[in-house]
This record gives C-alpha cells, sequence and structure tokens, in this order.
C-alpha cells in the first residue's frame, strides 16, 4: 500500500536523525572539553527539550495538518541536528539539543498521527511495522556515522547531509500518502462533522471525513463532548497506556545506556565487543515490530503487550543472574522483543481515548512516556550504586510485571 510505504518513509526519517549524531559524542566532549557530569547534563536537555514541547504538538497539527507539521518539524531536526556539529561551548550544545528534543517529540506525535489514520483506513494494523522502520533508520543511520566518524570525515557536512537526505525522504513519503488520510484535521476528530472545520487538502492524517465521523458515532458528542469529559477522567483513562509506554521505552532506555557495560561486567565479554547486547536489544526489538502487526492483528493488542511483558520479566531475570555471553545476550534479545509492541500499541489505544480527539491523545500519552522514562537511568544508576548493577538491572523484572498488569487496557474504544 502507497500510504503505509509513504508513512514508512516519514519513521525512516525521523529515526535517522538523531542517530545520526550520537557516534560523534566522544568528539564533541572532546573539542569542547566537558567533563563527564557537563555531558550528562547537555544531553538531558534533549529529554528536556522533548518534554517542554507538551501542548505543542496538538495546537500544531490543529493549525497546519500532520503532514505539514512532520515535513517542517523535520526541516528543524536537521537544522537542530546540524547546529549541534558547530557547538562552541556546552551551552550552545544544550541549547541545540533542548530544540531538537522539542522538535524530536512534535515530529514523534505528527507521524504517528498519520500512521494511526492510515492504519484506521486500510482496517490493517501497520503501527508496529511502522516503528519497526524508525528502529532500522536509527541503525543504519548510527552505524554509518560511526563509520563515518571512524573515518575522519567532517561532522557538520555529515549532519548536513544526513538532515537533508531526512526531508527528502520525508517529503517523498508525503507524495506517496498523497491524499489518502488527508481530508481533516486532527483537532478535530471528535467535533461535529457539521462545525465547519472543512477539509485541507494538506492538513493532515488525523479525522477520516464523514465516514469516519459516522463510524465513530461523533454527531452525539461533538465539542461538547469533549468539554463534558473532566481533565482527571482523561487524564486516568491515559495513565495505563502511559504506563505501558513507559515500559516500552524503559527497555530501549537501558539497552542504551547499560546493555553494554552489563556485557562486560556480567558475562566477561571484550570491552571492544560489548556493543553486540545494545545491537541484539534493539535488532530483536525491530524484528517483534515487523512481526507485532500480525500478531496484533491476530490476537488482539492485549493479549501480545501481556506475552511481551512475560518476555521483559525472564530476559530481565536472565540478564540479573548470567555469569556467561549466551545466556546473557538471549536474555537482551527477548527484552527487545518482548517490548516491541508496547510504544506503538500504547500510542495507537492514545489515539481512541474518548473526548481529547486523535492528536490530543497521542500527544498526552507520548508526554506522559517521556515524563516517566527520563528517569530509568538515573534510577539504575543509583540501585547500582548502592547494591551493585545486577540489582540495577532488577528493574526490568518490574517492568514486565507492570507491563502484564496493564497490558488489558490496549482495547481502549472510542464512546
Amino acid at each position: 500500500m502507497r500510504a503505509a510505504a509513504g508513512v514508512g518513509l516519514y519513521f525512516t526519517g525521523n529515526g535517522a536523525v538523531f542517530a545520526a549524531l550520537l557516534p560523534w559524542y566522544p568528539l564533541l566532549v572532546e573539542r569542547l572539553g566537558l567533563s563527564s557530569w557537563q555531558f550528562g547534563l547537555v544531553v538531558a536537555c534533549f529529554a528536556v527539550g522533548s518534554l517542554l514541547s507538551s501542548a505543542l504538538p496538538a495546537a500544531l497539527i490543529a493549525r497546519f495538518g500532520a503532514h505539514r507539521v512532520v515535513i517542517g518539524g523535520t526541516v528543524m531536526l536537521g537544522v537542530a541536528a546540524s547546529a549541534t556539529a558547530w557547538s562552541v561551548n556546552g551551552v550552545m550544545m544544550a541549547i541545540c539539543l533542548l530544540l531538537l528534543g522539542c522538535c524530536d517529540a512534535i515530529v514523534d506525535v505528527a507521524q504517528n498521527v498519520v500512521g494511526i489514520s492510515v492504519q484506521e483506513r486500510s482496517g490493517r494494523t501497520i503501527l508496529s511495522s511502522m516503528h519497526a522502520l524508525w528502529s532500522l533508520g536509527g541503525l543504519v543511520s548510527g552505524a554509518a556515522a560511526t563509520a563515518a566518524a571512524s573515518a575522519s570525515f567532517d561532522m557538520r557536512v555529515w549532519l548536513a547531509l544526513i538532515g537533508f537526505a531526512a526531508v527528502i525522504i520525508t517529503i517523498a513519503g508525503r507524495r506517496l500518502i498523497g491524499g489518502y488520510a488527508s481530508p481533516r484535521r486532527v483537532a478535530d476528530s471528535d467535533a461535529d462533522p457539521d462545525s465547519g472545520s472543512g477539509a485541507d487538502p494538506d492538513s493532515g492524517s488525523e479525522a477520516g471525513g464523514p465516514a469516519d465521523s459516522d463510524r465513530h458515532g461523533r454527531g452525539g458528542h461533538g465539542r461538547g463532548g469533549a468539554a463534558g469529559r473532566s481533565k482527571r477522567a482523561i487524564l486516568f483513562a491515559a495513565l495505563p497506556l502511559a504506563i505501558v509506554a513507559i515500559c516500552g521505552a524503559a527497555v530501549e532506555d537501558i539497552a542504551n545506556n547499560w546493555a553494554g557495560l552489563a556485557a562486560v561486567e556480567f558475562a566477561d565479554v571484550p570491552a571492544a565487543s560489548a556493543g553486540i547486547a545494545f545491537s541484539i536489544v534493539i535488532g530483536s526489538q525491530c524484528l517483534g515490530r515487523f512481526s507485532g502487526d500480525l500478531l496484533v492483528t491476530r490476537f488482539g493488542a492485549g493479549r501480545i503487550a501481556r506475552l511481551g511483558g512475560g518476555l521483559i520479566a525472564l530476559g530481565g531475570i536472565g540478564v540479573v543472574v548470567a555469569q556467561e555471553p549466551v545466556l546473557l545476550l538471549v536474555s537482551m534479545g527477548a527484552l527487545g522483543f518482548g517490548s516491541a509492541t508496547l510504544v506503538p500499541g500504547a500510542l495507537g489505544a492514545a489515539a481512541r481515548l474518548p473526548g481529547v480527539g486523535r492528536a490530543g491523545g497521542v500527544t498526552l500519552v507520548n508526554w506522559l512516556m517521556r515524563v516517566g522514562y527520563l528517569g530509568t537511568s538515573p534510577l539504575v544508576g543509583v540501585v547500582a550504586t548502592g547494591a551493585g548493577l545486577r540489582w540495577g538491572l532488577g528493574i526490568l523484572v518490574l517492568v514486565g510485571a507492570l507491563t502484564m498488569i496493564f497490558a488489558n487496557r490496549l482495547g481502549v474504544r472510542r464512546d
């Protein structure tokens, strides 16, 4: 399907931009003379930026449409990543990463809104595959950037090229989608079809026109239904979905920051080869996302998420007790595969939350997810400092248990 391929290009381009910057961090640290704690504060600005974006995605989508937000946001992502390479001190780098995080969160919501709209209109589950393409884009871009850095390629030129390529990929995706998912704005997805919001030929993927309005029964809810629903009730409905999303993101965060160290400390893997642990988590997650759509269609999002939680818990136990590479790496694979469908499943369910609209639901859960997993690595570090890394990574067992408890909430339906 052309529309699904176009959405896939959105996700691929987005995944490539930030991953292209990561391998250059050591060079930036050396060039700017940053200490470890200074670097930690600087890179934390990316997460802070994503949190500060808060209400921006839904507002921008309502004003310009999801497609334009994806394309414009990707341009800004490329500019921010390229500007980071020109940093002359830690403050400038922090500001660039703050902007990068803000733009990334906005594009993330907008591209998920597009994917959800295409998914609903086609009647096929595609969101897990879209997130798999994001992972694949990041893997390919990160590997290429690593090779470029090793070959002493100019960092500023490289990041500018990747930013430009990501914009071209995104525009190509827009052309493939065409008018398939563009009849109405996301912010109007819960509005009365007769409210006069009208159509915008490029306004994005938020709602599905008259047929979509009939299917969701919006005539009886409209803006009055959204206004009548208390913020507290909406938050309570979104919180379980956010917990599932946090669990999926926490596995990624732990893989990014702790998998290599665990391989060295637990299983005596040579430091030069420790990156294989991270690669296995991300690779198995990518595989799980590609197969996730078929599994979710066949068995339901809740069942697959519950199974994923079990795999995360078992993988966490395996990592904690591992004494040799085989058990450790198999456990890492279980973590990646188990977490594969959690974030796309939670965001897909968020789009169906009553009373907030598709963009509002995705924005809310996405923001809560980013707030939640922001503390994952610090928590692991605090526990590891006091009791050892094995106890610190024991949080993975808790992550798996929480996933199983809240997995059934992924079956949320609109009123």
